[in-house]
């Protein structure tokens, strides 16, 4: 059962193929958000990360994990009756980056996502995240993930 489907995602983040790495949303609560990826051999990096030995990049998996997040974001605004088309997302910080088990082709990441800070101010608003991969249960990959959303109009370059 998905809480958001592909379409619903789409809404929420301005990523599309092949950078979307998020395929539904299957938890949603106050403080957290669970995010599945459905990881295929048809995916333009694994034409070279590794040919012979296929493996999901990790900077995939931690952008993956921040997706995940941006929803949550984007979920929590909208609630709000904040345009989130009106808003720009970026990291600030990825510390404690662990990785224990490759991702290859055929697996299912399950990104669990807790919000550990989210502070609002009149047009920022700072998204601190601890973020875990797993694959069939286990840990894949791991790291604690910031992230700034700013008012469209003020993240133009001047």
């Amino acid at each position: 059962m998905s809480v958001f489907t592909i379409n619903d995602i789409l809404k929420f983040l301005p990523h599309r193929y092949p950078f979307l790495l998020v395929d539904k949303v299957v938890e949603l609560t106050e403080n957290g958000i669970v995010g599945i990826k459905n990881v295929t051999m048809n995916e333009p990096q694994f034409t070279g990360h590794f040919p012979d030995n296929p493996i999901l990049p990790g900077v995939l998996q931690l952008e993956a994990m921040a997706q995940v997040g941006g929803i949550y974001c984007g979920d929590k605004l909208t609630k709000k009756g904040i345009e989130v088309k009106n808003k720009v997302i970026f990291f600030t910080t990825i510390d404690n980056v662990k990785f224990k088990k490759p991702v290859i082709p055929g697996d299912v990441m399950r990104m669990e996502i807790t919000i550990t800070r989210f502070i609002e101010r009149s047009s920022t608003t700072i998204v601190q995240m601890h973020g875990e991969t797993k694959v069939d249960g286990e840990l894949a990959s791991s790291a604690d993930l910031g992230a700034w959303l700013v008012d469209r109009d003020k993240a133009q370059a001047k």
